[in-house]
């Protein structure tokens, strides 16, 4: 009989779409059949708002190995054989209800695509907004998070080692968990994540199916209402130690034995139907499964929640039917469940019994092929009102000392100490670069190669113009990884919008997809992995729109990677602009944020510039002139030399320089493409200048390192209590009040 609104409801299906899977099917589908369908066609599954938009994606690059879709990981090749897969994903819904299991499990599942391809799991990076920590509500989830992600990661042994936080109004009652994993391996131990061989039979490993997580997929594909609390059975439950010993485990059999299996899948959104349905259309094959055969926690599951459950630490493997009982003996001796579910099929067909009872059968086609809205947007008419904002038009600042103490106390700005240090980001002992400066780096066991990693976006400037604000977040996380002296190589994404069905919010996806293009194909960092995460909203609104970059680089040398902390009497410079600048540079800055509580202008970026900039740094470092870098970003000029000095523990004789008219601008304006850097002598910022002069890239040099002092222009202040405010922002801004 045909399906009534609440069953459609709770699969997130429009009538529309269900008469078009009944016009596909030629019937009415079974409750199993639409419950499966619900989930592979939902926006967190099927993409069918986003995904008309990914022909804009540079997918291809020198580094590149894979293809964008076909695994659960983008891959680049590091020379030599070894190989680094990484991937960014979202767990936003599932942390606003239960904020410490929602970013836990957002943590196992983003782990378990970089196992599923055969690579062993080197770092993790999270990316993460919310409401400003001056309210109660925000507090709590932003402490639960924290210890989620550190929870999850510090058990299962993969360290944490970089991402970054802002906080803003709009992310309120929806906060942003991005969570990013890095893997490293052997090229020839890179597994696929697809049914292949007709008879091979699909192995169920890991934890038992419970009813947690059913209906996940479709819960993060609608809107948080007030009534969203009623999903919270769709929040999962992680075990760590169980994940530990599927990732041994999984590795292990990539690495020693990898000829047993045709594919290795992890079971993530949708549980075991997208699993097998996934793995199926890679291979072009068809699936069978029993579910009388599936191990259960809980009493009385129906194949409908067998199905649909998200439960956690299971992965789907697909031996080949003469290796069955090798790969069956490898599970058990990490003591894991292994139990043979299912088998391949010729037929196209993804068939599932309960017993001898057939509950779904149904083309494998349909369920990768999802209706599809290509964006009807509308350029907001708000937009119009925010970028005719002229920050020019504010006072500038009266007192930059205390304005500069005030930005680096400031939550947005202040040390992220609090955050990493409940993160283990040395297990492994492969972190060379730790968390609190530009970018991580990892070096490649038993090599002296490494790759950095770090994660950026700032909401604020899509908030003013989307496309702009999408390719200078490609930039910055670019400019992060050049900052430690890697080439960037590719990028994975996360796609954090409101509703897409709304035309403003449509405009903004299609606007922000572009400009992210733009940047990617300009600096050669290929979109080659990624997540939508769509309908961010609750009743007060949509959260900004924040497309998060993850960013790898490569390096050939481990040894000679940059910090942010110059050395006592080095030079200091900066690179991409002059110190004078417009007051438009203020527009989405945090500093037109915090003491003028508003938000308006048109940022820009100039990305020729930006590539000559960041070719600039990375050919000072292959010549040995640079000891130090740090690229510029919230805050401005000020912000950045106060951090370089905090690093250094020195501050900097800079007092006459000239800044311009605009001292608010000079000081705190957040112009793009810009890096401090810096060197050991003059002779060595002469031979930088002269490269500079060559790449067209401005040059100013702003003195020596040294004193208790940070004496920039009109600024003085005691290195002490630049620490200090730095240092202990987050902190007080955590404060119970």
């Amino acid at each position: 009989m045909p399906a009534d609104d609440r069953a459609l409801q709770q699969v997130a299906m429009s009538r529309e779409e269900y008469r078009r899977l009944v016009e596909m099917l030629d019937r009415e589908p079974t409750e199993v059949e639409l419950g499966m369908t619900g989930a592979l066609w939902s926006e967190h599954c099927g993409y069918k708002h986003s995904r008309p938009l990914f022909h804009y994606f540079p997918t291809t690059g020198p580094f590149v190995l894979t293809k964008v879709g076909e695994e659960n990981a983008g891959a680049i090749d590091l020379g030599d054989g070894w190989v680094c897969v990484f991937k960014m994903e979202s767990h936003n819904h599932p942390s606003a209800l239960e904020p410490y299991e929602g970013a836990a499990t957002g943590v196992g599942g983003i782990l378990r695509d970089i196992f599923a391809m055969g690579m062993r799991p080197v770092a993790l990076l999270d990316s993460l907004r919310f409401g400003p920590l001056s309210d109660r509500n925000n507090r709590r989830l932003f402490r639960g998070v924290v210890a989620g992600i550190g929870g999850y990661g510090n058990c299962v042994g993969v360290p944490t080692v970089g991402g970054e936080v802002q906080m803003d109004a709009s992310y309120s009652g929806n906060p942003l968990v991005n969570a990013m994993a890095v893997g490293i391996g052997r090229r020839e131990h890179l597994l696929s994540a697809a049914a292949r061989g007709v008879g091979n039979p699909l192995v169920l490993v890991g934890a038992d199916t419970g009813r947690d997580g059913i209906h996940g997929a479709t819960f993060a594909s609608v809107e948080l209402s007030e009534g969203s609390d009623e999903h919270r059975p769709a929040v999962q439950v992680g075990n760590p130690f169980m994940e530990k010993l599927l990732m041994e485990a999984c590795c292990e059999l990539a690495e020693q034995h990898g000829d047993w299996i045709e594919g290795l899948q992890d079971l993530g959104a949708a549980g075991l139907t997208s699993s097998a349905v996934e793995a199926a259309n890679r291979a072009s094959t068809g699936i069978e499964i029993d579910i009388s055969l599936v191990p259960r926690r809980a009493q009385g599951m129906n194949a409908y929640e067998v199905m649909l459950s998200e439960s956690q630490e299971r992965m789907l493997v697909i031996p080949k039917v003469e290796h069955l009982d090798d790969v069956l003996g490898h599970f058990r001796h990490w003591e894991l469940h292994a139990d043979v579910v299912g088998h391949v099929t010729d037929d196209r067909m993804a068939t599932i019994r309960d017993g001898d009872t057939v509950v779904a059968r149904m083309p494998v086609g349909i369920f990768g092929d999802p209706p599809q809205y290509p964006p009807a947007g509308q350029r907001p008419a708000s937009l119009d009102r925010l970028q005719a904002i002229d920050p020019g038009a504010q006072p500038d600042v009266a007192d930059p000392s205390s304005t500069l103490l005030r930005l680096l106390g400031s939550e947005n700005i202040a040390s992220r100490r609090w955050i990493y240090r409940q993160y283990d980001h040395m297990v492994q002992n492969n972190t060379i670069v730790r968390p609190g400066g530009d970018a991580a780096v990892i070096r490649v066991r038993g090599t002296s190669k490494g790759v950095a990693v770090a994660t950026d976006c700032n909401g604020r400037f899509l908030a003013l113009d989307p496309r702009t604000g999408a390719a200078m977040a490609v930039a910055e996380a670019a400019r992060n990884v050049v900052a430690t002296g890697a080439t960037p190589a590719a990028l994975t994404d996360c796609l954090n919008f409101g509703n897409p069905e709304k035309p403003d919010v449509a405009y903004q996806l299609e606007e922000a997809i572009v400009g992210l293009s733009e940047a990617a194909r300009v600096l050669n960092t290929p979109v080659i992995s990624g997540n939508a995460s769509l309908y961010n909203e609750t009743p007060g609104g949509a959260i900004m729109p924040t497309p998060g970059i993850g960013m790898v680089g490569v390096m050939d040398d481990v040894a000679r990677c940059l910090t942010v902390a110059p050395q006592e009497g080095d030079l200091l410079l900066l690179l991409g602009g002059p110190l004078a600048q417009p007051a438009s540079t203020l527009a989405g800055s945090e500093y037109q944020h915090v003491i003028h509580e508003t938000l308006g202008g048109r940022p820009s970026i100039d990305l020729d510039l930006e590539g000559r900039v960041q070719r600039l740094v990375l050919d000072g470092h292959a010549r040995g002139l640079l000891t130090a870098a740090h690229d510029l970003a919230d805050g401005g000029l000020a912000v950045a030399v106060a951090e370089m000095c905090i690093a250094a523990g020195h501050g900097i004789a800079a007092a006459g320089i000239d800044i311009g008219e605009r001292r608010d601008a000079a000081l705190f304006g957040e112009a793009p493409s810009r890096f401090l850097v810096a060197v050991r002598d003059a002779a060595a910022a002469a031979s930088l200048v002269e490269l500079a002069t060559i790449a067209d890239v401005p040059v100013v040099d702003l003195g020596q390192i040294g004193g208790e002092t940070i004496a920039l222009g009109p600024v003085t202040v005691a290195l002490d209590a630049a620490r200090g405010e730095w240092e202990t922002g987050l902190e007080r801004a955590l404060a119970e009040r």
